[in-house]
């Protein structure tokens, strides 16, 4: 805090008021004590007052010291300067005789002891610092601030501090631990791990090798079905953009010339059309059906009928991944429709009955999408519209569908389609058999290119 007095700049050369006067429970210094002398003219020193008036020295009045007064300090003999002792370590030099007598010799510490003995040095009296001046209160400086220390009046009955709640936890709950406790001093001891036993190794590696195999069948999955469609309809584009590249050649002037042209291994021969599984259910079908061939989409079996001739006209294709482009072929009915576009013609072929449909055929057959269609019998009988073989049954794709031994020459035999694929989905235990019969053929109109087959609408 600032004291905002005024302080007087001069010196104060007054001996009683630079702090050296008498203490009050110690008696004047006699000669021979410290070393000092008696004062010259005999006066004795000042007594300074208990009740507060102003002390007294030989008759005449002493001013009270203003500042920097130390009540214990002795008295200062005139014509010495209150440093004085200090300079000389506390005691005097002078060996002045005190009734002829010589004075005990000081000591090094200049504190004379009883028999002569030196006494310890004493230390210093917190009177004997230097007085502090302090600078004169300046007009441009601010007033003390005074803060307060307590809300309210302390004094006043009215005013009492908030008591202190204190939170009591539930029975059924230890008390929380502070959160300044530090684990890493905690001198429980750990309890001692117990070591595996063999039968717990194996079991648990079992189970490692278990999740890592049950990962990486469900990446061989992903890429199964979703990789590889992307990548099959990559190349059942280029194959489809080629194909009609190639038909807009200029056609051959006699059909059946055209019908017996070669084609290459995964070269496309012509397209698919299901409208029963959407609009855009459309493929183009290649020649061959190796795995790379069948990469690429539906695949043609070589030794089978060309579109629209008489025989089986035969192709497979993948139920799962790789396009996939088989792989509804099982919501297919009887008399669903199943359109092979060639380069000069329409071919509409429609699914035989089932051996459930057989049954009762007489009350399905007056569906004017069934004309043309019905049950098979002699060589074709085992011709049904859906059926579940092993891959070694091959004569579903025989040019009389399930009798390779049949006698009917070529010229007489049935036009047929025939679409295998893996059954069940995910699985090439078996192979799911789709049988059909061609009921009509739609030559294409080259002044009406957009003129397509009836059937194509038949969608859902």
């Amino acid at each position: 805090m600032q004291d905002n007095r005024r302080r007087d700049p001069r010196p104060n050369t007054d001996p009683q008021a630079s702090g050296h006067l008498p203490r009050e429970d110690q008696p004047p210094p006699t000669p021979g004590r410290q070393g000092g002398k008696p004062p010259a003219n005999g006066t004795p020193p000042p007594v300074r007052s208990t009740n507060g008036t102003p002390p007294t020295s030989g008759g005449r009045g002493a001013e009270p010291s203003v500042r920097g007064s130390a009540p214990n300090r002795p008295p200062v003999p005139p014509g010495r300067s209150p440093g004085a002792d200090r300079q000389r370590g506390r005691g005097s030099t002078n060996e002045t005789p005190v009734n002829g007598r010589p004075g005990p010799k000081p000591s090094a510490t200049g504190r004379p002891g009883p028999n002569g003995r030196p006494l310890p040095p004493r230390r210093p009296h917190p009177a004997d610092a230097p007085t502090e001046l302090l600078h004169p209160v300046r007009p441009d400086e601010e007033p003390t601030e005074f803060i307060r220390a307590h809300r309210g009046t302390l004094g006043t009955p009215r005013y009492r501090d908030p008591e202190t709640e204190r939170i009591v936890p539930p029975p059924d709950e230890p008390p929380d631990e502070p959160d300044d406790v530090d684990d890493e001093f905690d001198d429980t001891p750990e309890p001692p791990k117990r070591k595996a036993s063999t039968g717990s190794v194996i079991v648990r590696s079992i189970g490692e090798a278990m999740v890592t195999l049950g990962v990486v069948v469900l990446l061989f999955v992903v890429y199964e079905v979703w990789v590889t469609d992307l990548m099959s309809a990559e190349k059942q584009a280029d194959v489809t953009v080629a194909l009609d590249e190639q038909w807009q050649q200029p056609t051959v002037a006699d059909p059946q010339r055209q019908q017996k042209f070669e084609f290459a291994d995964g070269e496309g021969m012509a397209k698919l059309y299901i409208p029963a599984l959407g609009e855009d259910y459309h493929f183009t079908v290649v020649e061959g059906t190796s795995i790379e061939d069948l990469e690429t989409g539906p695949g043609h079996y070589k030794k089978s009928a060309l579109p629209g001739q008489p025989g089986n006209f035969a192709v497979a294709g993948h139920r799962v991944g790789k396009g996939a482009p088989f792989n509804d072929l099982d919501l297919l009915n009887a008399c669903d429709a199943m359109v092979v576009e060639t380069q000069s013609s329409w071919f509409v072929y429609r699914m035989l009955p089932t051996t459930d449909d057989a049954k009762n055929w007489a009350a399905k057959s007056a569906n004017p999408r069934c004309a043309g269609v019905a049950p098979q019998s002699g060589e074709y009988a085992r011709a049904v519209g859906r059926q579940i073989v092993t891959p070694a049954q091959s004569e579903v794709v025989a040019p009389v569908p399930g009798n390779p031994g049949a006698k009917t020459p070529a010229e007489q035999r049935q036009k047929m389609i025939t679409l295998t694929t893996c059954h069940p989905k995910f699985s090439n235990r078996q192979r799911m058999i789709l049988h059909g019969v061609l009921v009509r053929e739609q030559p294409k109109n080259a002044a009406d290119p957009a003129s397509v087959p009836a059937e194509l609408r038949e969608t859902g």
